[in-house]
C-alpha cells in the first residue's frame, strides 16, 4: 500500500511525470491539461513491459484536481485498484 504521507510528490508532478510500481501494478502520475484547469492523470497497466511497450487497452486511467486533495484522492485510488485487481497484478508479474 502507498502511504499518503510518504507520497508527497505534487511539485514534482507538476514538473515532470512519476512513474512506479508496486506488488505487479506500474503507474505514472503526470500534469494534465484539462480545459483551462491543470489536472492531475493517474494511468495504471500490469507488469511485466513499461507505459512505451504496453498496449493502450491494457491501461487504466483516472483524473484528479492537480492539488494536494486530488493527490489524495489519487493514493486512494491506487490503493483501491491495487486490492480490487490483484489477479490482474499477480497475472502481469508471471508474465515477467
Amino acid at each position: 500500500m502507498i502511504e499518503k504521507k510518504k507520497f508527497q510528490l505534487l511539485n514534482c508532478i507538476k514538473k515532470e511525470e512519476y512513474t512506479g510500481s508496486m506488488e505487479g501494478m506500474r503507474y505514472m502520475l503526470k500534469k494534465k491539461k484539462g480545459g483551462e484547469e491543470e489536472q492531475l492523470e493517474v494511468i495504471i497497466w500490469p507488469e511485466p513491459f513499461g507505459y512505451a511497450k504496453t498496449s493502450e487497452q491494457d491501461k487504466q486511467r483516472k483524473v484528479f484536481g492537480l492539488n494536494h486533495e486530488g493527490l489524495g484522492q489519487a493514493v486512494d485510488w491506487l490503493n483501491e485498484q491495487l486490492i480490487q485487481q490483484q489477479e490482474l497484478w499477480e497475472s502481469g508479474k508471471r508474465k515477467g
